[in-house]
């Protein structure tokens, strides 16, 4: 009895569009990642050419898992996503301009049930319904990746806004007329400072304009990224560590005034970054209470993701599924 049960359980189908790479498998309930692949997304002139090689690649594995009767839809993450159109819009990092409607293209191709949204918010619904947000029913979900992403949850609900792009914390400004942003022409975001490429720039604009001795010296410009800082930093590396103090001071700021704006009770921090451990979230955590006035402080928690980084997009996405009526 029970078998046969567990064999008609409904599965999901987790989507991650990124502008190098795109990941998807099939989860359950309970967020097992049951099968999973992946494909290039940057070598699809089209989205036709793509979602034809999605269609081939996730279609055996659909078959393997009990074929398309178990499957209760397809959940997309994607940049600029947008949930009410399932159309993905001017996304700066594909190489597809103007608006996709890749949600129907994939729903005509799959004949299931897509529902899509932006990568970030994708992150947000995996982290309530499989991670660290779990049963909670306010928080902020930043990804600290090549940019930075977020997801705000409020009331149980995932904040979307009239036109579905609510959320975008990464492109706030946090320094007026600070670093210009090559991606959107602004200057002094969020993401110019906070990202894995903010800290890049940061530590070419510390190496210029200081005589401190450093490891990073020996490194050719081209060369230095987050990581080879954070290995700068392990090492004892002074202006190492002084560097990702600067970015948790940005970073502490802008957290700040997300806590005002909506009174979380955890801020959850997600992707590469958040690798440097308390190099980067110990100035993160000691700003963000500075800049906090009194009825916040010492109330909301900084939390690492608990989701697989590799996994975390692809149950995002899936998660969507279980959220359709």
């Amino acid at each position: 009895m029970g078998r046969s049960n567990q064999a008609l359980e409904q599965l999901a189908v987790g989507i991650d569009i990124g502008g190098t790479g795109t990941k998807f498998g099939i989860v359950d309930r309970v967020g097992n990642l049951l099968f999973s692949g992946k494909l290039s997304t940057k070598k699809h002139a089209t989205p036709e050419t793509f979602i034809e090689e999605l269609y081939s690649s996730l279609s055996p594995f659909i078959e393997q898992a009990g074929g398309v009767g178990r499957i209760k839809g397809i959940g997309v993450g994607a940049p600029n996503g947008n949930f009410y159109k399932n159309t993905i819009e001017y996304a700066a990092n594909l190489n597809w301009k103007g608006i996709i409607p890749m949600g129907e293209m994939i729903e005509t191709k799959f004949k299931l049930p897509v529902v899509l949204t932006n990568d970030a918010n994708a992150a947000a619904i995996g982290e309530m319904m499989y991670g660290a947000a779990k049963d909670m029913q306010d928080f902020i979900m930043i990804t600290l990746g090549t940019g930075v992403g977020s997801g705000i949850v409020a009331n149980g609900r995932l904040v979307y806004g009239h036109d579905g792009f609510a959320g975008e914390l990464g492109h706030t400004i946090i320094i007026p007329d600070g670093r210009y942003h090559e991606g959107t022409g602004k200057r002094g975001s969020l993401e110019s400072y906070a990202s894995a490429t903010g800290v890049r720039l940061t530590a070419l604009e510390f190496l210029q304009k200081t005589d401190t001795p450093s490891s990073l010296k020996n490194i050719p410009a081209e060369e230095i990224d987050s990581k080879a800082v954070y290995e700068a930093a392990m090492n004892g590396d002074e202006l190492a560590k002084e560097i990702f103090e600067f970015t948790g001071k940005i970073l502490g700021m802008a957290l700040a005034n997300s806590v005002m704006f909506s009174s979380p009770e955890a801020i959850i921090l997600f992707g590469g970054l958040t690798k440097a451990g308390d190099f980067i979230l110990k100035p993160t955590r000691e700003y963000m209470e500075a800049n906090l006035v009194q009825v916040f402080q010492n109330k909301v928690k900084i939390l690492v993701s608990h989701l697989k980084e590799s996994d975390a997009a692809i149950l995002g996405a899936s998660a969507l599924v279980w959220e359709m009526k």
